[in-house]
């Protein structure tokens, strides 16, 4: 039987079925617009309210700025003089190095314990589990003060057999300083929260690719740092930053063991001559200035782990 298309009339069956082919009708039987978008006409959508908040806003913050501007109680002729006086400087190094230092030995320790909660051995997982529980509960400022008096609590530190005697030991009344408090108090605080950073990180990477590779052959370690971290960078640097971040503001608190930081420097001028607002603007101004050079940073150091990534 040979094909015929289904448009072909047969003589038997008589004309085609559509009523309007078969009249003749037009086969476009819409507006004349419809067959050419060019003539249609576009109506933008209106957001009048949008507008309204942009204005509203615009007109906050040109009365901010202007207060800025014109108020005397400000006083920028103070805050210019001390903002890069020698003692502020000293102060913001000291802040740095602090910053530096916990940032460092926090997520050095971090990533142990984070790897830790990951173990299989439930002993591990526990020990991880406790610690990060227990530098997530107690307030920063409990942990530097219980550091900053361990001479009180342990006048003496024995090293011999476990539960037996001692081969040597010394006292503990000069051993932790002021600074040395700071650091391992921002450090062992901030290792319970990079920890769970850190795990977050490396969870959200997708397993078949860790059975890929050891399918391959590919040994445990090189899993890692090849596969596994390069990928979880991408969910730890965020947050990472925003510790970090947490952090270097965080190093105030130190000042309640009168260590000369940013804010406990601004807090002894301000104490001599009676400045208070624009003493507490230079160290707001140093906070925001450093805050967004590591904005700038974590912009870079994302922009090279997101190569590959699909958005």
């Amino acid at each position: 039987m040979p094909l015929t298309s289904a448009l072909t009339s047969d003589p038997a069956s008589g004309p085609p079925s559509d009523p309007a082919i078969g009249k003749g009708a037009p086969q476009h039987a819409g507006p004349p617009e419809a067959d050419d978008p060019a003539a249609l006409k576009v109506v933008p959508v209106r957001h009048p309210w949008r507008w309204a908040a942009i204005a509203v806003t615009a007109v906050l913050i040109a009365q901010f700025v202007h207060g800025l501007v014109t108020n005397p109680a400000w006083e920028w002729g103070v805050f210019a003089q001390f903002f890069t006086a020698e003692t502020v400087l000293k102060a913001v190094w000291t802040t740095l190095q602090l910053t530096v230092y916990g940032t460092a030995l926090g997520f050095a320790l971090g990533i142990v314990l984070a790897f830790m909660r990951l173990s299989a051995s439930p002993f591990l997982r526990w020990v991880a589990f406790g610690y990060i529980w227990a530098f997530r509960s107690i307030p920063l400022i409990v942990q530097l003060l219980f550091w900053f008096n361990l001479a009180y609590l342990y006048k003496r530190l024995d090293f011999g057999i476990p539960f037996g005697p001692g081969f040597f030991s010394f006292d503990t009344m000069g051993l932790v300083g002021a600074m040395d408090a700071a650091v391992l108090g921002l450090a062992l605080h901030q290792a319970a929260y990079a920890a769970e950073i850190v795990r977050g990180g490396v969870l959200a990477v997708d397993g078949g690719q860790l059975e890929a590779a050891a399918a391959l052959g590919i040994p445990k370690l090189r899993q890692l740092r090849r596969i596994v971290l390069p990928q979880a960078m991408r969910s730890i640097l965020p947050n990472a930053t925003n510790e970090v971040i947490s952090l270097f503001k965080g190093t105030s608190i130190v000042s309640v063991m009168a260590i000369g930081e940013l804010f406990y420097q601004v807090q002894v001028i301000y104490g001599r001559n009676g400045r208070v607002v624009p003493l507490l603007m230079v160290a707001t101004a140093w906070y925001i200035l450093l805050t967004t050079v590591l904005s700038v940073l974590q912009h870079y150091v994302e922009r090279h782990f997101s190569k590959g990534a699909t958005r």
